[in-house]
């Protein structure tokens, strides 16, 4: 193949979008040796009954395609869990999806639902995910900003943010990376909005369970008016510290899911065989585990916090997620990236710049978002320690 046309093998659906920063990071904390206070994995598995049950799965013959849609004990399971947790009465063989992750789930819910041309309202800083697959659908950015330091949500900014042209609210709570848990005036002012405009509310809520404090949850599908046009996403990859099994979900009233269903039937058409009910007896046998890992989570945040403050870098205490944010601004970087980059060598340790979290087209947003950094405490409080301590030791100015 002439050379020339080797240069342009790359869709033009995926130009301009970069490649995901946290395997990026994670990569240069292997190389380095340094600790790994950037990608969000916890450094100790799940409830060892649910591993149990997937090699008993794997060993009685759970090895070839589940059904697309999912595994019916699953689905069963999941639409317990909405009922259980939430009041809301979900049918799950017609209003839930297994999906290969929520990462999947979002995919899947762009390409399904988003025409090209549509707008899309979403907070930033934002899952990386969310613009590239905005981008792949021809769906069209709206961003709303969630400043620092308090991180939380302008409501009349997100009326601003909304045309005659915008068919869908994509929103992240507990938000990743901030740690704001939305309160629930702030969601009723979406779910107002929703209502108002007639839209579809597409709405991540991977860390439901994970919250602190005071911090409450409230799905926006609870709220009235807002189930026949809300898309739930979750996952079982935070709440019971199996990130890599790629287990996720969609509920909802069932045109939604079934426009997840055809999407994803072309994406991986079915999930995991064996960890699929591994997963129901997550869901069904150990519905505690999530809160005990939020009160663990709450004690390495404290630790993290404080050694953050201590090494000069004053963090928005999160509310929820594994997550707090630092500005580095003061330091004297350009900006979080550059800063990130010189922190394996100045201090033996990896962080996420969030500069990556917010619109590239958007000098607002670039701004906004350009000194901040995120740190990760889903680790052990050894490793928080050390990675803390290595910090408070290390030259940490431009």
């Amino acid at each position: 193949m002439p050379a020339r046309r080797l240069g342009r093998m790359l869709a033009r659906r995926l130009h301009g979008i970069p490649p995901t920063i946290f395997s990026e990071m994670s990569a240069l904390a292997v190389r380095t040796g340094a600790v790994n206070l950037g990608q969000g994995f916890p450094d100790v598995d799940g409830p060892p009954p649910v591993i149990a049950a997937a090699v008993a799965a794997l060993e009685h013959g759970a090895n070839q395609y589940a059904p697309g849609i999912g595994v019916p004990a699953l689905r069963r399971a999941i639409a317990a869990h909405q009922q259980r947790h939430y009041g809301l009465q979900v049918d799950p063989d017609t209003e839930v999806v297994v999906t290969t992750g929520a990462t999947e789930g979002v995919a899947a819910a762009l390409l399904g639902l988003v025409d090209p041309g549509d707008e899309v309202v979403l907070l930033e800083p934002f899952y990386d995910s969310y613009p590239a697959m905005l981008q792949v659908a021809g769906g069209v950015r709206r961003p709303v900003t969630l400043r620092g330091p308090d991180y939380r949500l302008d409501v009349e900014e997100l009326r601003a943010a909304v045309t005659p042209r915008t068919r869908f609210v994509l929103l992240n709570t507990p938000h990743n990376p901030t740690g704001t848990v939305l309160s629930r005036p702030e969601l009723q002012a979406v779910a107002d909005l929703a209502i108002e405009h007639d839209l579809v509310v597409i709405t991540d809520e991977v860390y439901e369970h994970l919250t602190f404090d005071d911090a409450e949850h409230v799905p926006l599908a609870t709220l009235p008016g807002m189930w026949e046009r809300t898309l739930t996403l979750s996952s079982a990859g935070k709440s019971y510290s199996f990130t890599g099994w790629k287990v996720g979900w969609a509920t909802g009233p069932a045109p939604l899911v079934q426009a997840v269903l055809a999407a994803k039937q072309w994406l991986t058409f079915t999930s995991g065989s064996p960890l699929q009910p591994a997963v129901a007896v997550a869901l069904e046998e150990h519905p505690d585990f999530p809160r005990s890992l939020a009160a663990s989570l709450r004690e390495r945040r404290d630790l993290l916090v404080a050694g953050l403050r201590e090494a000069g870098l004053e963090p928005t205490v999160p509310q929820g997620t594994y997550f707090a944010s630092t500005d580095v601004a003061h330091l004297g970087w350009a900006d979080g990236d550059a800063f990130c980059r010189a922190l394996p060598e100045r201090a033996g340790v990896v962080a996420i710049p969030a500069q990556g979290f917010y619109d590239p087209d958007l000098p607002a947003s670039r701004e906004a978002g350009r000194h901040h950094v995120r740190w990760a405490f889903c680790k052990e409080p050894a490793v928080i320690a050390d990675g803390v301590a290595r910090l408070a030791a290390a030259d940490l100015t431009a």
